[in-house]
């Protein structure tokens, strides 16, 4: 009996150093990932088996939203924390300014000792990309390639290979080589599902997936008629969403063809994860590392006789967003709204790090453990600040109940929309008078949230 409680003595300080090891975090992201493009959330028909088992066995977030529809702003947001209007990065800016660089995750769990990866789109200009994480590589679908090679001009071996295929070897090859000292966190960013802009087929993806969806037929979409598309002012109806409507969408052949495509390029993400989650079975690796999902902003397909994302309607900004802790997996399927500058937060929760007073989202975290610190958000900016031509750039302010927005060169435009009794925006009652009130209110909001957020601004 002696013997045995000197065993346990000594074994007492390796069990605690084993308890409190700070988790590995792999973040995922796909690009144009609509939060219905998801078995667990309800579609019949797109395949998706492994996010759809983290989401049962994980957090499951029914209402997540990007504060800015679009690659770039969005991607910014997600590594600083900050609101576009903070940050002020989208297209066209040059290099994001490096007092946010310093501020960003990647910067700051590197200098924390974690041990740090990116793989895939990193989608942000930063000329010092290289410096940013221990491992990584940018890259992105090749638009001089007009055809299928735009997602197919990667090598493994000597073999060329879809961008997907591509970013799920890298991030095995990373797990099977981290140093045993550092927890790690790994980012990736899978370019699908996002068209192949320059090519008439638009979607491209891993022969592994042919297969799928041949002998389905897509139902149409919803509000998809000529008054849903003539509802929308003339900047909108000749601009980027109808221009790649009729690349996509404009007849039944080509609806069906693309849809599928979309989902064929989301199995395959769903495909490359299922092969990460085994690689960290076999290093040991999985019982203590955190995968987060998201994509980076949502998607029209169809609905208004629209294409492309951009716009403050619910398609655009609705992402999918799971978290899976096999520390404590507890599952959950939270109805509180969250948001893209809610990642960076989240991973500094799970590593136990302090979070920087710079940043603006809220630490989901906690949710394994009961809370719910997003109950409290009563509403959030939505904004497209980039300026260009074909693109209205517009702005608005979302809650629970209401959402409202107007386009900034165009401020006789407004619209608003009561979320609780017309979810999917289809009567805007601007112009109503019984919500003049409301409408006066909303924009109120949004003028008080976008001088609150440039007052924050970095120098």
């Amino acid at each position: 009996m002696k013997s045995w409680i000197i065993f346990v003595l000594l074994w007492l300080p390796f069990w605690g150093i084993s308890q409190t090891k700070k988790p590995n975090i792999i973040f995922i992201l796909t690009d144009d990932h609509r939060w219905d493009a998801l078995g667990y959330a309800g579609n019949k028909v797109i395949q998706t088996p492994v996010m759809d088992d983290l989401a049962r066995k994980g957090i499951y977030f029914k209402n997540a939203f990007v504060t800015t529809p679009i690659c770039a702003a969005s991607r910014a947001s997600i590594i600083t924390g900050m609101y576009e209007r903070t940050h002020q990065y989208t297209f066209g800016q040059g290099d994001i300014k490096q007092a946010y660089v310093a501020q960003s995750y990647p910067a700051l769990l590197k200098k924390a000792g974690y041990y740090t990866g990116f793989y895939g789109k990193f989608g942000i200009q930063y000329a010092s990309f290289a410096s940013l994480f221990d491992q990584g590589e940018s890259y992105d679908r090749d638009d001089k390639l007009k055809d299928y090679r735009g997602y197919f001009y990667k090598t493994l071996g000597k073999d060329s290979v879809h961008l997907s295929r591509y970013t799920g070897q890298k991030a095995m090859d990373f797990i099977a080589q981290v140093p045993s000292d550092k927890p790690f966190c790994l980012s990736l960013s899978f370019s699908a599902p996002h068209a192949h802009d320059p090519s008439e087929l638009q979607y491209f993806w891993q022969p592994e997936v042919d297969h799928l969806y041949q002998n389905v037929t897509i139902a149409p979409p919803i509000m998809a008629t000529d008054a849903d598309f003539l509802a929308q002012p003339e900047y909108v109806r000749t601009g980027e969403n109808r221009t790649r409507w009729h690349w996509r969408f404009d007849t039944p052949e080509k609806y069906q063809r693309s849809v599928k495509g979309y989902y064929r390029m989301i199995s395959g993400v769903d495909l490359e994860i299922g092969k990460i989650r085994k690689m960290l079975v076999e290093k040991g690796l999985d019982k203590n590392t955190i995968i987060i999902v998201m994509g980076d902003n949502g998607y029209f397909l169809g609905e208004r006789q629209l294409a492309g994302k951009w716009l403050m309607y619910d398609n655009s900004l609705r992402v999918p967003m799971i978290v899976y802790d096999p520390r404590n997996p507890k599952h959950q399927d939270i109805q509180d709204e969250v948001l893209n500058i809610d990642i960076a937060p989240t991973i500094f929760g799970f590593a136990g790090l302090s979070i920087p007073s710079t940043w603006q989202g809220q630490n989901l975290a906690s949710y394994g453990h009961g809370e719910r610190p997003a109950k409290s958000r009563k509403d959030f900016l939505v904004e497209h600040l980039w300026k260009v031509k074909i693109i209205a750039s517009s702005e608005g302010i979302r809650s629970k109940h209401w959402k409202y927005f107007r386009y900034r060169d165009h401020l006789d435009r407004e619209e608003l929309y009561d979320l609780k009794q017309d979810p999917l925006e289809k009567k805007n009652v601007a112009s109503v008078s019984k919500y003049r009130d409301i409408l006066t209110l909303m924009r109120q909001k949004l003028d008080q949230k976008v001088a609150e957020l440039e007052s924050k601004r970095l120098n």
